[in-house]
């Protein structure tokens, strides 16, 4: 077979079409679900969520988030102002839906919370724990990697 310009323009577009359709199929695999269900509910429902954030930076001590590398586990430290604390935490996993799951608060007698990460996918995950205590609601949120 001879080697020319008709030849070299069929082979490169041949090539093209090939990357193309495996980028099209590969683009099908993934998933293209939105961050929430429920997104313009929740777009409508932001100025509470707001008045949260508002609530946990007036504060004089927030919330801390913690996790330990060594250790499986995340530690919730409540301020110690508060008596009794409700609540709930939401585990969100960013690359994968199917792994998030949401906790009750249950902090102890010394305002704290300790959850095993046992069991968990590894990777980046973000703790958002939404809070009442004294009448009011809080909202905290945090990266950790696990």
């Amino acid at each position: 077979m001879k080697w020319n310009w008709g030849t070299g323009i069929a082979v490169f577009y041949s090539v093209f079409v090939l990357v193309l359709v495996f980028v099209v199929y590969r683009s099908t695999q993934y998933d293209h679900s939105l961050v929430s269900d429920h997104y313009y509910a929740d777009d409508l429902a932001y100025q509470q969520h707001y008045n949260k954030l508002v609530n946990a930076q007036q504060l004089e001590e927030d919330l801390k988030i913690s996790s330990k590398a060594g250790e499986a586990v995340v530690v919730l430290q409540f301020p110690a102002e508060f008596t009794e604390v409700g609540g709930e935490i939401y585990f969100f996993c960013p690359s994968d839906q199917q792994s998030d799951f949401r906790l009750p608060v249950q902090a102890d007698a010394t305002h704290i919370q300790r959850i095993s990460t046992q069991g968990l996918r590894s990777g980046r995950w973000k703790v958002k724990v939404n809070w009442k205590a004294a009448g009011k609601e809080f909202y905290k949120e945090e990266t950790i990697n696990i």
